[in-house]
């Protein structure tokens, strides 16, 4: 198996079409090498705990409206190509995502790290849901078999927050500067919503230096 691990932030749009450019092609090759893990990067690390307004984040960000509007245009239209349907009219506020890192450390431990990632995807971008929100995150944990009672009680105290602001640090300090991120065998890196197609020639290319290390 070769490993593929994925720095990113579940309410970065994409992100999300990353991931669902790369499932797109790890679904047509059911026998692909790789084992995955997700990896934490807050795309604002300083938001309020409790997040904030989003059209207000928006428009601070882009300097208003229109500049907001122009920003996102290529996101619907690259969301549109990996057959996303992102409702970004029904997302109210802009979380702080740590604790949604904390829950897809948590998921890991116990083998559902991507099934978690991929419904925080949903929740956020599909379903509009505030993925700050510790309800809201236990709920998500447990529609994929975590223990709600041992969410909470996690979530009640300070576990794993440190170790999620120090691996986004590291990150940062190795040259990470956007997401989605991915790693190849801790040796390649591909930046950015890469299309399906390259995912698929990436599959072909090592599945024929597996097969010429074998001969």
């Amino acid at each position: 198996m070769v490993k593929l691990d994925i720095l990113s932030d579940p309410i970065c749009p994409w992100c999300h079409i990353g991931r669902a450019n790369l499932f797109r092609a790890l679904e047509k090759h059911a026998e692909h090498p790789f084992t995955l893990e997700w990896h934490p990067f807050q795309l604002n690390p300083d938001m309020p705990e409790d997040g904030m307004d989003r059209r207000a984040y928006l428009e601070a960000k882009f300097g208003g409206k229109d500049g907001a509007v122009r920003a996102y245009a290529p996101v619907v239209e690259a969301a549109d190509a990996a057959g996303l349907k992102i409702d970004f009219e029904g997302i109210k506020r802009t979380p702080n995502t740590l604790n949604a890192h904390r829950l897809i450390h948590w998921a890991g431990l116990e083998q559902r790290q991507t099934p978690v990632a991929t419904a925080l995807f949903q929740a956020y971008f599909e379903k509009g849901q505030d993925i700050g929100d510790i309800d809201t995150l236990v709920r998500i944990g447990a529609d994929q078999g975590m223990d709600p009672e041992m969410l909470t009680r996690l979530f009640a105290s300070d576990a794993d927050a440190a170790d999620i602001r120090a691996r986004d640090a590291h990150a940062r300090e190795r040259g990470v500067t956007g997401v989605p991120t991915f790693v190849l065998a801790n040796q390649h890196v591909l930046r950015g919503a890469q299309p399906p197609e390259l995912w698929a020639q990436v599959i072909d290319d090592i599945a024929e230096q597996l097969k010429a290390a074998e001969a």
